[in-house]
């Protein structure tokens, strides 16, 4: 009975709860990591998506998106407004709005700072009464026991000014840092490239004169060294020059590599002893969004608080059509954030994630995931007891097409599909890649190989990106009909007839009879899979055959920096929502082959460059998009690429989790969601109600065992003294 009583008090609390009885009434969103603890917190640094939920919280750009408007529309967040650049010739004179691109050679953007911003408490701002900083410098010994900010008894802060700008966007030059941004900002920012090759230099001779260890054991100070690109006008002022007209740049002025970086929290850091207890920026960030890190337990739990600092940024009052009807605009104007921490657990196999998941445990999966919703979705279609377990858990499983591209390319280069030498081979080449873009069903891909999570695409723009036309206005007439307002593949029979007047009837060479044979190179290092074998089947339909040649991922990639590879399949997921991000993949002079850029196709149009470069020069607006739509018009004709498909991104939220909305742009979502603690520890306890029964059973047959124990020893005891009887009266 001892034994039923414990196993009963026992089963008050889920065992396989990762959290601590009773937290599910606090506001408090859970979530999980699988793979690792986030690595680079540091901005200049961070670059994985992982990485993004910390570094989008605890930093703020000068810009970021709207939370909730598609297509996706640049909004200030620690800037006052957007700038209006001033243009400057090669004189300096200054030229008016609407010059033509090729006139600017300087674009100078004077970015307002919002006043009053304060930085998270931190130990690196501390002052003591005298107003001396309490913690520079300090004596490695003193730092014995100190392994996260909560053991400095002292914090403090101060306002964010556009110096902390300037001297982040200086270190992303440094070569102490090392940041992945660097060669393309040098590329936009006057003065940048000579800026970090200056610092190179001085650095090398400090390693000289030092050795590498002390020399790079000292505080680089980059304060008082002058970029001329960048500059604080005053205190709440930025001046950055950009080389010619390029509007797309502010969109980098949206990535946390451009956050701000106070000079303090980089001295404080850069201290001896400090690395050795995993101090740094990487590890515990400074910052002025709405969270801070207060807890990390690498590889296990980090915890995101609350920042007393924070000013409040309203939530949205506006976005696109339905944001209204579900219910994502009734907090408008309301102070962000609304949650008051979030944790991160490691869960390291998604078979228990999920499992917790569905028992309320964690609100979300994984932030910042996309393929949770469309893989939920996948599920619910594909199992009735999976989609009724869903909906009697009001689980909100939403999904969109995602800024991203899975495109099939022809090699330009190839004399066979590519372009062709002469008007005639041109000609030819070009027939016979629109007969094969019309047998390839990609369609039939999606349902298949996407479980229809994903749109076929007409052009290289993806949808919630400017520039982006939906079919049927969109629609490539070179592969697809319009009827009655209806989008419908070209038949067979047409692609036949195309491949016929390509020199290739039935699927042979008309001049010496031989089958046309294709050539597919494959990243997946292996010749056989159910995609390949689709892709047998769509060119068989033709009389084609199709030869894969399959390589791993390295020897792919060669391939294609070598310009050999017939056709191909590969992605782009966008890094800013330009449609610049994704029309450069087809720009003749990044040709991968010849220049080292990103057109894998080496594809080469004069109209395309031609638009290419006027539209990068302009402003979102109805003369940028007949300029894109143009292009894209051109890209149908020529065929470079079958376009493939965008594929859909989407996440899981219980319901009690509000203003949950997919986005792969916006990165800063924390903000913005807000939990119903009641509701879910009502659900959870609903949900994971302790099946009692069986303890009973157990618990009868306990008392069974025992009478039957009780009964045998009474019997056994009668037994032995009946034959002690019998004995001694024997």
């Amino acid at each position: 009975m001892l034994t039923l009583l414990t196993l009963t008090g026992c089963s008050r609390a889920p065992v396989n709860s990762p959290h601590t009885r009773g937290d599910e009434t606090e506001n408090v969103l859970r979530t999980a990591f699988t793979q690792r603890s986030p690595k680079y917190l540091d901005p200049a640094t961070s670059y994985s998506t992982d990485e993004t939920p910390f570094t989008y919280s605890i930093y703020e750009p000068l810009y970021g998106y709207h939370y909730l408007k598609r297509p996706y529309e640049l909004i200030p967040k620690a800037a006052a407004e957007i700038a209006t650049p001033v243009y400057l010739d090669a004189e300096g004179n200054v030229l008016p709005q609407d010059v033509a691109g090729e006139e600017v050679a300087i674009s100078v953007l004077d970015i307002p700072i919002k006043p009053g911003i304060l930085y998270q408490p931190h130990p690196a701002f501390a002052q003591d009464e005298q107003g001396n900083y309490r913690y520079w410098p300090i004596e490695p010994q003193a730092l014995a026991h100190k392994y996260g900010m909560d053991d400095f008894a002292h914090t403090g802060s101060r306002e964010l000014t556009a110096h902390d700008y300037v001297y982040a966007i200086k270190r992303l030059a440094s070569p102490r840092v090392i940041s992945p941004i660097f060669e393309l900002l040098a590329g936009h920012i006057e003065g940048m490239r000579d800026f970090g090759e200056a610092l190179r230099e001085e650095d090398a001779k400090k390693r000289a004169a030092l050795g590498d260890k002390r020399a790079r054991a000292e505080w680089l100070d980059l304060r008082e060294k002058n970029l001329k690109g960048v500059q604080a006008l005053d205190d709440h002022t930025l001046r950055i020059r950009v080389l010619g007209k390029y509007p797309q740049f502010n969109y980098w002025l949206a990535m946390t590599f451009t956050a701000p970086i106070p000079w303090e929290a980089d001295r404080f850091y850069h201290q001896p002893g400090m690395a050795e207890q995993n101090l740094s920026l990487n590890t515990w960030p400074v910052g002025t969004g709405p969270y801070m890190l207060t807890e990390s337990l690498i590889n296990r739990r980090h915890v995101l608080s609350r920042n007393p600092n924070y000013r409040g940024e309203p939530y949205p009052c506006e976005g696109e059509e339905g944001d209204a009807e579900a219910g994502l605009l009734e907090d408008c104007g309301k102070p962000t954030p609304f949650i008051d921490k979030i944790e991160f657990s490691l869960e390291k196999e998604s078979v228990p994630l999920m499992g917790k998941f569905l028992q309320g445990y964690y609100d979300i999966p994984e932030v910042g995931r996309g393929d949770y919703g469309v893989s939920m979705q996948v599920a619910a279609g594909d199992y009735v007891e999976k989609a009724r377990l869903y909906k009697d858990r009001n689980i909100q499983i939403l999904s969109t097409p995602a800024a991203q591209q899975y495109y099939f390319g022809f090699n330009w280069k190839d004399p066979v599909v590519g372009q062709g030498d002469t008007p005639e081979a041109q000609e030819k080449n070009r027939k016979l890649r629109h007969a094969i873009s019309i047998a390839f069903d990609w369609e039939q891909y999606v349902s298949i190989f996407q479980n229809d999570q994903a749109q076929v695409a007409h052009g290289p723009v993806p949808p919630g990106v400017a520039g982006y036309q939906p079919p049927p206005e969109g629609a490539n007439p070179y592969v697809y009909d319009v009827v009655d307002g209806m989008v419908q593949r070209k038949s067979l029979d047409e692609a036949k007839a195309l491949l016929k007047e390509a020199g290739y009837p039935n699927g042979r060479d008309a001049t010496t009879g031989e089958p046309l044979i294709l050539h597919f190179d494959s990243a997946g290092g292996t010749g056989s899979s159910a995609v390949l074998d689709w892709m047998r089947r769509q060119l068989g339909e033709l009389g084609i055959q199709l030869e894969i040649r399959a390589t791993d991922y390295n020897r792919f990639q060669e391939k294609m920096r070598r310009g050999t590879a017939q056709m191909y399949m590969w992605g782009w997921v966008a890094d800013y929502p330009d449609a610049e991000n994704f029309l450069f993949l087809l720009y003749g002079p990044h040709a991968k082959a010849d220049q080292g850029g990103e057109n894998a196709s080496n594809y080469q149009s004069d109209v395309f460059d031609r638009g290419f470069e006027q539209m990068r020069y302009l402003d979102d607006g109805p003369e940028k998009d007949e300029i894109i739509h143009a292009m894209v018009a051109q890209a149908q004709y020529d065929a470079p690429w079958m376009f493939g498909f965008f594929p859909n991104s989407g996440g899981a939220w219980h319901g009690w989790v509000g203003n949950a909305k997919p986005t792969q742009m916006v990165r800063n979502t924390l903000q913005y969601y807000r939990v119903d603690p009641a509701l879910r520890a009502a659900s959870i306890r609903s949900w994971n109600a302790p099946v009692r029964w069986p303890l009973f059973v157990l618990g009868g047959l306990l008392v069974l065992g025992i009478a039957f124990i009780v009964v045998a020893a009474r019997r056994r005891d009668q037994r032995s003294a009946r034959f002690s009887y019998v004995k001694e009266g024997a």
